[in-house]
């Protein structure tokens, strides 16, 4: 099944999948360990600065191996691509799903730059992923006058043709200053005004309670990123205070083991 067609499936009833950033092969390990033992899909994403990182082709042939080593159901999609280049880069790579973010854009012109990523993507038969509305990112104050309105959604989903949109409705990127809140109201009425299934941005740190109220009224993709390297990194850092060992395959099992619990702990609540 193609990724467009599960999440109109999840989307019809009322669930949701999980999306979770790898960047490393502990972390990759971390999430499709996790996904096998709880039996559920899972969206292995990936942003420009961990392509960058880990390289575009050995980030797709991680992977693909790694899913097929498994025997899991999963994708692989880009994360807030941030050019068409890198769009047609991951569509030619080999990836399923792919994100262009012109949300900082004016209306006229993610509507355009969209709308080509959806062009572009036809000839793969991917998925595309688009972002509406004003979803802060780190270090950024979250703005309500940029939520996503019902209006809007449906003329971009209308002109774009996009797969999927990932909204504004309280949720920001990185991490909380406080307990978030989401408009969950106004992410009931976009789901009555347009089909397109509905991504959240910013999973990290939301409580499990509003995750399920956002489920229920609309969204189908709930992407994690923040919280996996946070559970990985502290728990690497601990390890490191308490030993002078140097073998990094003693040590980092320890860090992989924490990224785990974190991804299944989100699975029970997101894919129940």
């Amino acid at each position: 099944m193609n990724l467009q067609d599960k999440l109109k499936q999840l989307s019809q009833q009322k669930k949701a999948i999980l999306a979770a950033n790898f960047y490393n092969l502990e972390t990759l390990q971390a999430i499709l360990s996790a996904v096998k033992e709880e039996n559920k899909p899972i969206i292995l994403q990936l942003s420009e600065s961990s392509i960058n990182y880990i390289g575009l082709n050995m980030a797709v042939s991680m992977a693909r191996t790694a899913l097929e080593y498994y025997g899991v159901e999963g994708w692989l999609h880009l994360d807030h691509g941030g050019s068409l280049d890198l769009v047609q880069r991951c569509l030619e790579a080999g990836f399923d799903s792919v994100m262009i973010d012109a949300s900082e854009q004016p209306m006229d012109e993610n509507i355009r730059i969209s709308g080509e990523a959806v062009r572009l993507a036809g000839k793969y038969g991917a998925n595309v992923e688009a972002e509406l509305g004003y979803i802060a990112k780190l270090n950024q104050a979250q703005n309500h006058s940029g939520f996503t309105q019902p209006e809007d959604a449906v003329r971009f989903t209308r002109e774009t043709g996009v797969d999927a949109l990932a909204i504004s409705i309280g949720s920001a990127h990185g991490f909380y200053k406080e307990v978030p809140k989401l408009d969950i109201p106004l992410l009931g009425r976009i789901r009555e005004a347009v089909d397109t299934p509905l991504v959240l941005h910013g999973g990290s740190g939301i409580p499990d309670a509003i995750l399920e109220q956002a489920i229920q009224n609309g969204i189908t993709k709930i992407n994690v990123a923040t919280e996996t390297k946070n559970a990985f990194m502290k728990q690497l850092k601990k390890e490191l205070t308490y030993t002078d060992e140097i073998d990094l395959r003693i040590v980092f099992p320890k860090a992989t083991a924490q990224a785990k619990a974190l991804i299944r702990s989100k699975l029970r609540i997101i894919s129940n």
